[in-house]
């Protein structure tokens, strides 16, 4: 048996409640999870927060809030919108979790061990914003430091680092031979441009600095750097050393590990998840054949900028779910942005996939099947002996999409694989206007032929179903109750075979899916 396809996103950071980004990110994860399991899979997905770092601590200190409550206050709300918007995971992971903490500490102490790390003082500018100290390389031509470090303080002070320079040499030799580390194979040219000029990592800090942190076990003194924290999640929450640390009901890292799906933003990729992790675990011992793979998506932006609270163009993910239904913006943030690059979000847009789309073409097309069916059929449906060309070519379009849909989303191509389900949708409401149904129910000679346009409806929407639900998964099982069929236990997308609904079949009655909206409201 395969090994379980295990996926992780990005912990996000307490810093602040969750914005579209993070809902986009947390669905693109969940997709691709019950995809898997459709294709066959056993999934594991993780995700959780991350909750420890300078800029919790101050958050804290202004709200008048210890740190615990504050990130406490914040978690709620991820956690109620991954709720709202069914992102569906089997681990959390939360950093101020003792479980965490324990691995954290071991691995530390087994860099030390390893002769990986080592105490200098150092003055330099530090990003209070970033919590790292930066060099001349993230200088502007002016020669100043830009925008995206925030407040730049020049300080001097003793820290713990790490031998990061040690390994670059190995990091840029595996990113070139191992073309599938980084998806997509573009953002693979960030990572080995940020190698130039590499140096030794600073992992700690003073505690008289920062004290929200997870204390050195070797040096009290001193606290982790958050990115040496946060990163860890990945084993920790997924076994690593929990017999060592005596962690339990943590699942076996050596059947789940390596990731296949690391899913972040572009804008951690480097230096954090393509620099700072391979080379952590490298240094711990594993091998190239035990790095994860990292899955990077684009950013969504309002008219070319990215969003951002502080500009005033930040979008509400739960007012959008309010008003779009859950399924409604799972939708728009798979269909309208292909993995890896930037898309710009639209209100009109979302309005129009899900009016047209949604309501007029699925909900529509699967209204008008139900009710033709009720209407001249009683709800049964016969799998009539009548065939000609038209129904040829549209079973044809319904068979090859599973295999053509399986290829895209397997290369996390979501708005492909989308598009190949929604094939089937364009060609079965084509369909209808080119057998004309209602004439065909006029005529008793016409009986066998309607019998076979209905069947063919219903049939197709049963595929539609199925190949949507790791989008739109409550939608499709709406979709599934209204035809009367239920997928049964263990059913696979491998399993799609023209004649799911046998003869005779009975349908339900029709309930509109996505009822049209009238008019957009506010929804920044």
């Amino acid at each position: 048996m395969p090994k379980p396809y295990y996926i992780t996103t990005a912990i996000d950071y307490t810093n602040a409640a969750p914005h579209i980004g993070h809902a986009y990110e947390k669905v693109l994860a969940d997709v691709m999870t019950r995809f898997q399991r459709l294709n066959g899979r056993e999934v594991y997905f993780l995700t959780g927060v991350d909750q420890h770092g300078q800029k919790v601590q101050k958050s804290a200190e202004k709200a008048g809030l210890s740190p615990q409550e504050f990130v406490t206050g914040i978690t709620k709300k991820f956690i109620a919108l991954w709720d709202k918007i069914n992102v569906r995971y089997n681990g959390w992971a939360a950093t101020t979790d003792d479980k965490h903490k324990s691995v954290v500490q071991a691995l530390l102490q087994e860099l030390l061990d390893r002769g990986q790390l080592y105490k200098k003082s150092y003055r330099g500018f530090y990003s209070v914003r970033q919590e790292q100290f930066l060099t001349d390389k993230e200088r502007g031509a002016d020669g100043n430091y830009g925008e995206e470090w925030g407040e730049v303080v020049e300080i001097e002070e003793e820290n713990w680092y790490f031998k990061l320079s040690e390994h670059i040499g190995w990091l840029r030799s595996f990113i070139q031979s191992h073309p599938d580390f980084i998806t997509p194979a573009f953002r693979a040219n960030d990572a080995l441009n940020a190698l130039e000029g590499g140096q030794d990592l600073c992992i700690s800090r003073p505690k008289e600095r920062l004290s929200w942190g997870i204390p050195l076990p070797f040096d009290k003194r001193f606290v982790n750097y958050v990115w040496f924290d946060a990163l860890v999640n990945y084993v920790s929450f997924a076994g690593y050393l929990a017999e060592e640390v005596g962690n339990e009901n943590l699942p076996d890292f050596a059947k789940l590990w390596p990731a296949d799906a690391h899913v972040i933003g572009k804008d951690i990729l480097v230096p954090a998840h393509a620099i700072y992790w391979p080379i952590m675990l490298h240094a711990l011992g594993f091998t190239d054949d035990q790095m994860p793979k990292l899955i990077v998506h684009g950013w969504w932006n309002v008219k070319g900028s990215k969003m951002s609270k502080s500009t005033g163009n930040s979008i509400d993910p739960v007012a959008l779910a309010d008003m779009f239904t859950p399924d409604g913006l799972r939708y728009y943030l798979m269909r309208d942005i292909a993995t890896g690059y930037d898309a710009d979000f639209s209100e009109e847009r979302i309005t129009m996939s899900f009016n047209k789309e949604l309501a007029g073409g699925l909900g529509n097309l699967l209204q008008r099947a139900l009710s033709m069916a009720q209407k001249y059929r009683g709800g049964v449906i016969q799998a009539s002996a009548y065939d000609d060309e038209i129904n040829a070519v549209f079973r044809q379009t319904v068979t090859d999409a599973p295999a053509k849909y399986v290829e895209r989303m397997n290369a996390w191509a979501i708005h492909d694989g989308i598009a190949e389900a929604w094939r089937i949708v364009t060609h079965a409401n084509g369909f209808v206007d080119a057998t004309l149904p209602f004439k065909l129910a006029k005529d008793e000679a016409s009986a066998a032929r309607l019998d076979s346009v209905l069947y063919h409806l219903a049939e197709a929407l049963a595929h539609v179903s199925v190949l949507l639900s790791p989008v739109i998964p409550d939608a499709a099982r709406q979709m599934r109750d209204q035809l009367g069929w239920r997928m049964p236990d263990g059913f696979m997308v491998s399993d799609l075979r023209w004649g799911l609904l046998k003869d005779g079949h009975h349908l339900g009655q029709p309930v509109p899916l996505f009822p049209r909206l009238e008019a957009a409201k506010e929804t920044k």
